[in-house]
């Protein structure tokens, strides 16, 4: 009995022993035998590129994608913008690949890929940012990087950065303006012979949704290519075209609005008193300055260019128009003392004229000895109907004529001055409605021009 049970016991315990690994494997312990046999020092060489497509000599084929996470700032000073990504980068090294060691149990539904965070034991392309200025790595809590290896030998690099990198802006329509700003990603030492950067065909590019920016928004973005040439070869190169939009009302509340306002309290002196000196020349003066002052601040958060912007021709225009209001008050100020010594003169003349008038009248009582001296009539009828002197009389003489000139009229204009008595008050109403209108017209210009322009690079 006991020899008949031996075999069935000796299989038993054989289907024991075979069903035990496949219930109870370490998939730790299999990562790290799998990362040991590709990445061991006598098999695997990080100083090789990786073949081409299909284990050719072809250049390495590197697909690139990159997720936008935040933008820090866009400096129009510097002319540079800090943005913060999540670089990806993914190639095929067929000397990685261990598909052929996943055949164990249920290894190949568990282990879909090996994660590695140092990077320095594969080979890695020299990829680096073109227009880079700055850029930092992210290690808190530990370093934001990892690496990926594909059974089928593909490998995929991750990593966070944080940029800072060169835009040249166009400020001729500052601030209606739009910039396009670029990232480029290139190989520093690699010819296309050897590398080639190639976008990811589905979402290479991926902004965040909830993206925010300082005076900007984000209109669009483009991925393209952007190979260089050089005296050592032709490098691959990616770039991403971002436009910026620059938020218009921040500017028009902040600038354009005071810098109105203040145009517009120049203009109160044209209704103040000429005399009112003082007060005139201290209002002049005061909004003269602050609109000095204003452009000062505005240009000191810009950079020096050798082109006029469009805040260039507003401010200009505006203190213009603050200085043209102070220039007539010194016309209104000549104009009156021409006036008053107009006046002055006139009155003068007049008392010389009433003083000699009446020296002739004492002149003439001192001739007839203070008595008066007879009048005869001109005109005397005689007997025969005729007057002294052979003329008719008055009754035979002819009715003639006399044709006046017409006065000529006045225009509107010419009419409503005339109802102000100085030249002075008459130069503060016409300026009361020729610096308003001048101003109107200018700004129906300045908007129609710009707008039209911003409008342009719109469509480009």
């Amino acid at each position: 009995m006991g020899m008949v049970l031996l075999p069935f016991i000796l299989i038993l315990l054989d289907t024991g022993w075979t069903l035990r690994p496949q219930s109870r494997i370490n998939y730790r312990e299999e990562e790290k035998k799998i990362l040991d046999e590709i990445l061991g020092k006598g098999v695997y060489d990080n100083r090789i590129r990786p073949s081409g497509s299909n284990g050719t000599d072809d250049a390495t084929l590197i697909m690139v994608d990159l997720y936008v996470r935040s933008f820090a700032k866009i400096d129009d000073v510097k002319m540079e913008y800090s943005v913060q990504i999540t670089f990806r980068q993914k190639w095929q090294d067929d000397r990685l690949t261990y598909m052929h060691k996943l055949t164990f149990g249920d290894m190949k539904d568990r282990i879909k890929y090996l994660t590695m965070t140092d990077a320095k034991k594969v080979w890695m392309p020299d990829t680096f940012f073109r227009n880079e200025k700055e850029g930092r790595f992210h290690n808190i809590l530990v370093p934001n990087v990892y690496i990926r290896i594909f059974p089928d030998g593909y490998v995929l690099y991750s990593i966070r950065v944080s940029l800072t990198l060169a835009c040249p802006m166009n400020l001729k329509l500052y601030p209606l303006d739009r910039q396009k700003c670029s990232l480029r990603v290139a190989s520093y030492g690699w010819t296309t012979d050897d590398l080639r950067y190639q976008w990811k065909t589905e979402g290479p590019v991926q902004i965040v949704k909830d993206l925010h920016l300082p005076r900007f928004t984000l209109e669009k973005y483009v991925s393209d290519y952007c190979n260089i040439k050089t005296n050592t070869g032709e490098y691959s190169c990616l770039t991403v075209d971002l436009t910026f939009k620059r938020e218009f009302s921040y500017y028009l509340l902040t600038i354009y609005v005071p810098c109105c306002m203040l145009v517009i309290v120049s203009w109160v002196s044209f209704w103040l008193d000429p005399n009112a000196v003082p007060a005139r020349v201290s209002l002049g003066v005061t909004t003269l300055l602050t609109m000095s002052t204003q452009q000062a601040s505005i240009n000191n958060s810009l950079p020096p260019v050798a082109y006029t912007k469009a805040i260039d021709v507003w401010t200009g225009v505006c203190i213009f128009f603050v200085f043209g209001a102070l220039l007539e008050y010194a016309l209104v100020n000549y104009a009156s003392r021409s006036d008053a010594n107009r006046i002055r003169k006139r009155k003068a003349k007049k008392q010389i004229e009433i003083d000699k008038a009446a020296f002739d009248a004492e002149h003439m009582e001192e001739h007839h000895n203070g008595g008066s001296f007879p009048m005869k009539p001109m005109m005397r009828r005689n007997g025969d109907g005729m007057v002294p002197g052979g003329f008719p009389p008055v009754n035979n003489i002819h009715q003639c004529e006399i044709h006046m000139k017409p006065r000529k009229r006045q225009n509107f204009l010419m009419a409503w001055l005339n109802k102000f008595p100085s030249r002075a008050k008459k130069i503060d109403v016409l300026s009361r409605v020729i610096f308003p209108a001048i101003f109107a017209f200018f700004n129906i210009a300045y908007w129609t021009f710009y707008l039209t322009q911003e409008a342009n690079t719109d469509v480009k």
